[in-house]
């Protein structure tokens, strides 16, 4: 009998696609084939951690104790030993996954960055330039060969003499991170023991920020001692980065590096510098006068010691912590050098 003749419908079994086993489907929807590829993961390996729901993403996003626990688990349950290479190949997959999407997530805004370089479309110049028009969003528009680009407004609070030993620092992520830090209040030219009135600091306040900087270089050293790993013998990024995590965001770098003369000047000589304070504080200049005129006697004290203001530095306890600004090694080799020529010229021929 002809089905097709009373309108049956005939059911093709050579179409019908054979069922996929768990580990096939697992792995296809969880990427663990395509992770642990070429790290030498055993299928069946494979194939368990499928079957206890983890997938490729999952296992990115654990810390190494979770995988560790991960794989204790896969043992005991499943009653399967896994293999030492087996355990590291695991380990070795997940970091491999994780620097590839960290170069691709570089990689991305990259090209974000250069497509924004390119120009903006009329559609999103509108509408962002009426956003700033009503108060929102910040930067300044300025129109060139007929595009709206946008260009954010730098904010330099300090000089140019912050940029010294600190490019030496080998730190892991190769830089400082950036962040919004709150907003602080000002320095004030203060005398010796004097209170900063209103919202204003004082600079007994300003030195007393060396000090914790110096005691959280402390911390660092005892925690990286425990951990068996370097031990920073000045104040780096990485201590700015755990006072920042300890909770002091007023300590950051640029400001520590931008008085760190000025601090000296207050551990070598603390009359000088109290003198100083005092004479700034009668005129009624401001504290970036105040800043410029610390820098003449630590060049003074730099004549006496054959210019060697590296070693001033390193022989205090307190200064031996902090790099010497370039600013300041630059006016003692200035110094230093007219002083020869000037020698030079009134010795007889």
């Amino acid at each position: 009998m002809d089905p097709q003749a009373f309108g049956l419908f005939k059911w093709d079994l050579a179409a019908v696609p054979p069922a996929p086993t768990a580990y096939s489907a697992a792995t296809r929807g969880g990427g663990l084939e395509t992770l642990f590829q070429g790290y030498d993961v055993r299928n069946f390996t494979v194939a368990k951690i499928a079957e206890m729901g983890f997938t490729a993403n999952t296992l990115v996003e654990m810390k190494d104790e979770e995988l560790d626990y991960m794989m204790s688990s896969l043992s005991h349950i499943f009653r399967w030993d896994l293999l030492v290479g087996e355990r590291y190949g695991i380990k070795a997959a997940v970091r491999a996954e994780r620097r590839r999407l960290l170069l691709l997530c570089h990689d991305t805004h990259s090209g974000l960055d250069a497509l924004s370089q390119e120009g903006l479309s009329e559609a999103v110049v509108r509408q962002d330039t009426e956003r700033v028009a009503s108060g929102g969003g910040g930067g300044n528009w300025v129109a060139t060969d007929g595009k709206k680009r946008r260009h954010k407004k730098k904010v330099t609070d300090y000089d140019d003499d912050d940029h010294d030993e600190e490019n030496r620092e080998a730190d892991e992520d190769g830089g400082v991170e950036v962040g919004q830090r709150q907003r602080e209040h000002p320095f004030i030219v203060t005398e010796p023991g004097e209170v900063a009135r209103g919202k204003k600091n004082g600079l007994d306040y300003l030195f007393h920020l060396y000090e914790q900087c110096r005691d959280f270089l402390i911390q660092v050293q005892n925690i990286a001692k425990d951990r068996g790993e370097k031990c920073p013998t000045k104040v780096t990024n990485q201590v700015f980065r755990y006072a920042k995590k300890a909770g002091a965001s007023y300590i950051n770098k640029p400001k520590m590096r931008h008085y760190v003369h000025c601090y000296a000047l207050h551990c070598l000589d603390e009359e000088a510098s109290n003198s100083l304070r005092r004479l700034f504080k009668e005129r009624g200049e401001n504290v970036g006068a105040w800043r410029q005129a610390c820098y003449d006697p630590l060049v003074a004290m730099s004549s006496h010691r054959d210019w060697d203001i590296d070693a001033i530095f390193n022989s205090h306890p307190r200064l031996s912590v902090w790099y010497v600004p370039t600013k300041l090694r630059h006016l003692c080799h200035t110094q230093r050098t007219a002083s020869s020529s000037s020698v030079s010229e009134r010795l007889p021929f």
